[in-house]
């Protein structure tokens, strides 16, 4: 079983992937077009003043605590790319 929970509580530093997105179809296309689309690996950074920071591709995302808490992710087992 994985243990799937939203990008906001998920801890930085660790790589996951975006399993779903509950969201309405504008914020899933903003997303999209930033490259957070489900089966997407992504590393969160942290948060900075109500940001939440992520880095999907070797780019960088500032996200806000919102739109964080509708990307669902799930941990990244085995062999993961590198981000920069």
């Amino acid at each position: 079983m994985t243990s799937r929970i939203p990008l906001a509580m998920y801890p930085t530093g660790q790589t996951c992937r975006i399993c779903d997105v509950w969201a309405g179809k504008g914020l899933k296309r903003r997303l999209m077009e930033m490259g957070l689309t489900p089966e997407s690996i992504i590393q969160p950074l942290g948060c900075n003043r109500g940001s939440f920071l992520v880095s999907v591709n070797g780019t960088r995302y500032a996200l806000g605590r919102g739109m964080a808490n509708k990307i669902i992710v799930e941990p990244v087992y085995g062999e993961v790319p590198q981000f920069g």
